[in-house]
């Protein structure tokens, strides 16, 4: 099996299920399509990364693509550029509920499953010296929308409501039904 990404809370997540993987990161433009919705987004690069590896599979082995992305009202919210790119993202989630979406896509051989999860994760309301400290952590400077639910961040969090692990970057239920479906 290969995982088709560089994400060490992947790679953590996937340990949870199985051993028997290797790392493999796609290079892939993460960047929206126009028009492209949250949900349609982390599909096609879940799809996207698995198809990138699979000149590295040999047949017969699973390759498991994912991407998360965070939106609030609609707006897909990236890994922060800088300091004022995250400040902004975390004036947009403070005291709000946001969505966070993960696709997967298990491909073997020819065939591939494509799967999305959503999770509505509610902040509370941050001040302005917990958003600065957090940022000067730099644990939000490499995630989507600009924290870890993981980390530091967790104490943002007022409630979820849906899959953690979809949060922290890899939704283990339904992949793990995905896996079995591929064996």
């Amino acid at each position: 099996m290969i995982l088709a990404s560089q994400s060490p809370r992947r790679r953590d997540l996937l340990q949870l299920i199985t051993s028997d993987f290797r790392v493999i990161p796609a290079d892939v433009d993460e960047m929206p399509c126009e028009g492209e919705t949250p949900n349609q987004h982390v599909a096609r690069l879940a799809q996207a990364k698995a198809l990138a590896v699979s000149r590295y599979a040999d047949v017969g082995e699973l390759i498991i693509g994912s991407d998360t992305t965070v939106s609030v009202d609609g707006l897909i919210l990236n890994k922060p550029a800088d300091q004022n790119d995250f400040l902004c993202m975390m004036d947009r989630l403070s005291g709000k509920t946001h969505q966070v979406y993960s696709g997967i896509c298990v491909l073997l051989d020819d065939h591939a499953d494509v799967r999305t999860v959503r999770t509505d994760v509610t902040f509370r309301e941050l001040t302005a010296e917990e958003r600065l400290h957090y940022w000067q952590t730099y644990e939000p400077a490499d995630k989507a929308g600009g924290y870890g639910i993981q980390g530091l961040a967790a104490r943002f969090v007022e409630s979820i409501h849906g899959s953690y692990t979809n949060v922290v970057g890899l939704p283990l239920v339904e992949l793990e039904a995905m896996l079995n479906r591929a064996s």
